[in-house]
């Protein structure tokens, strides 16, 4: 069999969207299951719409999701010559030929087929009038008036269309521009597409790119027409249901394997398996798995699903897709021993990296005063003064700050003050952090280092004694 080769064409008229993205995915995916190869083509014959920062944020969104391809991009616009060229195979071989039938005369053409119980379409008047090339014609091709046009959709299965309900669509405007479905049959045929997963609001067009690829005697590719994404509401996906561009998604804190983790889970499936690593996705996807009905998109199952990622990650992968957000707090934190130390306290309690950034506000604040007022009049009594102080001075001391000596510490400092552990792991919490909520004592101790958690908890003491005079 000839090697697999996948393609992904967005039009560069807005953003990658969750459905794009989810496409491309299939694609890459299978490109990379059957070690074959993906294809990026832009597009862009669409000049009114088409925007060169459509493309860059479509080239930013796939390389944040790490679908790397193997050839392009290639834009339509570039490629004109060859549309000509393969406009004039058509007209050549009686396939198609031009039409001047004005707009206008062709909308009433429709609305005459409407009202006699037909389907609105071209009727086909210029169809053997061997017309000539003129400024204001369009080129026709020339549908079958009989027969059927049959989807072999590897997804939904057989799908069948009269072929009298076709329009003899056109391929060329007047002004020279080809039209989409000629356009996207021609780059698949020239870039030797043999595998088409896309949505199935393209289902419509199949039957006039078959029609196409057997006039120009070219092999048919692989169909599969994917099920649309909704929203809770099971209405199609929009901005209010979380349709946003895919980079938003980055900004909100998701790593980019947890978001094809969830993207692939809306349609396809591996028994009852969840959470899969990028190599998984790659060893198992298949297109037989690909379901036959819409999928919803829940950002809380998104969210749960990016939280496993997060814990399952290493702390050097975390490490510097955490420091934009922490630079962007303006934290002066770079990728080193330190800030692998506040990932390790914070990775299992973070949903988000955006979450991960605002739990480690005072790792990196020089002073965490003010303390939570609620906090420092509940934990900080008069006698945690000599208390705080006395831990102070035997963490000073020690060579090791292992967590085990820690561990020793504070035993011998219940011993001393006949306080269970969380009389002082509260005060102690208070004085590190500013508030009651942090990650474990030892694990933030040995984050924050000997001298952090020295200098926070002489303040501490000095806060405390201010009160109490």
């Amino acid at each position: 069999m000839n090697s697999i080769i996948t393609r992904f064409p967005p039009s560069p008229t807005g953003y990658l969207h969750v459905g794009g993205a989810r496409t491309a995915l299939f694609n890459w995916l299978y490109a990379r299951n059957k070690k074959g190869k993906f294809v990026l083509r832009i597009e862009d014959t669409d000049t009114v719409r088409s925007t060169q920062a459509s493309v860059d944020a479509i080239f930013e969104a796939m390389q944040w999701l790490e679908l790397d391809w193997d050839e392009g991009p290639f834009f339509q616009t570039q490629r004109f010559d060859l549309y000509r060229e393969y406009l004039q195979k058509l007209l050549d071989s009686g396939d198609a030929y031009y039409c001047t039938c004005t707009p206008e005369e062709v909308d009433a053409m429709r609305q005459k087929a409407k009202a006699e119980g037909g389907k609105p379409k071209y009727d086909g008047r210029c169809r053997d009038r061997g017309l000539p090339k003129s400024d204001n014609a369009v080129i026709r091709f020339k549908s079958p008036l009989s027969g059927t046009t049959v989807v072999e959709d590897v997804i939904k299965g057989n799908i069948v269309f009269q072929n009298s309900e076709q329009d003899d669509f056109v391929i060329c405007r007047s002004d020279g521009t080809p039209t989409y479905n000629f356009v996207v049959v021609v780059d698949d045929i020239t870039m030797g597409i043999n595998t088409i997963i896309r949505g199935d609001d393209h289902v419509m067009n199949t039957p006039k790119q078959i029609l196409l690829y057997k006039a120009l005697k070219a092999s048919l590719p692989v169909f599969g027409h994917v099920p649309m994404v909704l929203g809770k509401d099971k209405t199609r996906l929009s901005k209010r249901h979380g349709a946003m561009s895919v980079t938003a998604y980055r900004d909100m804190g998701f790593l980019p394997d947890a978001f094809i983790n969830y993207l692939v889970r809306l349609g396809w499936s591996h028994g009852d398996q969840e959470f899969f690593t990028r190599e998984e996705l790659v060893e198992k996807f298949n297109l037989e798995s690909i379901g036959k009905s819409a999928s919803v998109f829940d950002m809380d199952k998104l969210t749960a699903l990016n939280a496993d990622h997060i814990r399952a990650a290493s702390v050097s992968e975390l490490a510097p897709r955490l420091l934009p957000f922490l630079q962007a707090k303006g934290y002066d934190a770079v990728d080193d021993q330190y800030l692998k130390g506040v990932i390790e306290t914070l990775h299992n309690r973070s949903k988000t990296l955006v979450e991960m950034a605002e739990g480690a506000h005072f790792y990196y604040r020089e002073d965490v005063r003010p303390y939570d007022a609620k906090a420092a009049k509940k934990f900080f009594k008069p006698e945690m003064a000599k208390v705080l102080a006395s831990l102070a001075d035997q963490l000073e001391t020690l060579e090791d700050m292992s967590e085990k000596k820690q561990e020793a510490v504070f035993k011998d400092l219940m011993e001393q003050t006949g306080l269970g552990f969380g009389k002082i792991a509260q005060p102690v919490r208070v004085a590190l952090t500013g508030t009651t909520v942090s990650p474990g004592i030892f694990e933030m101790i040995t984050a924050l280092g000997k001298k952090r958690v020295v200098d926070r908890l002489k303040l501490a003491v000095e806060f405390i004694e201010s009160m109490g005079s």
